[in-house]
């Protein structure tokens, strides 16, 4: 598994999406960096249902899958972002966007839904969105059911490239489940925020599917890199 370093030299002001609002920075270069890497993970094994990953909340996942989907989007892949995160929806945030109904609607079928009438067109190359909807009493029960999976396999044959945005793994038994629908997982730690312990913990769970680990994005600080811990984990 490799480690993809990303630099954040400055915060992203209320989750921008850089990867679209500045093209030609050094953050944008690097998420297409680990676009490659991603694309050539791909070529041994099929990688078109990527899981982006933390050990707890607050660690820079969801703005890393949103400006990653927009990063592929601009390659002119034809990608599906899901937000599959029930416990603490964030996509609908970062793309600004509303979220009265979206992949719990899918799966529960409460409105009909469908996948064309609920995905959101971003206007960013070829990326849809489709947001979490209201947030459901069974968030577990809901992506254990087998329509989740179901509905994977049908967004395959529509899209490239499906990135989902999962729970945290230490917190919640869902990213586990969701773990088994997908055929790739990039986990993002976070410099000043994952505890070693926790990085650990969060390879242990993960064992059972050890051989879908694309590798680990690192929000870095410049001024103080972890490669080596980070590098004792993997």
């Amino acid at each position: 598994m490799s480690i993809i370093q990303q630099k954040s030299g400055h915060k992203l002001n209320k989750r921008n999406l850089i990867a679209y609002s500045s093209p030609d920075s050094l953050i944008s270069e690097q998420f297409r960096t680990i676009r490659t890497n991603i694309k050539f993970s791909a070529i041994s094994k099929k990688r078109n249902i990527i899981m982006i990953a933390s050990p707890t909340a607050g660690e820079g996942k969801s703005t890393t899958a949103a400006n990653l989907a927009v990063s592929m989007a601009q390659n002119k892949e034809k990608v599906l972002l899901i937000d599959a995160n029930f416990r603490n929806p964030t996509i609908h945030s970062i793309f600004k966007i509303p979220n009265k109904v979206g992949l719990t609607n899918i799966l529960s079928d409460s409105i009909h839904s469908s996948l064309e009438k609920t995905v959101y067109k971003t206007g960013m190359g070829n990326l849809d969105v489709l947001t979490s909807g209201p947030i459901p009493f069974n968030p577990g029960e809901i992506i254990g059911m087998t329509v989740m999976q179901n509905f994977l396999t049908h967004c395959e044959e529509l899209y490239d490239v499906i990135l989902i945005d999962s729970p945290s793994i230490l917190e919640f038994t869902d990213t586990k489940i969701l773990a088994n629908y997908c055929n790739g997982i990039v986990l993002v730690f976070n410099n000043g925020k994952t505890q070693l312990k926790n990085a650990l913990a969060t390879k242990r769970i993960l064992e059972f599917v050890e051989d879908k680990m694309v590798g680990v994005i690192l929000n870095s600080n410049p001024q103080n890199w972890l490669t080596k811990l980070f590098n004792r984990i993997i």
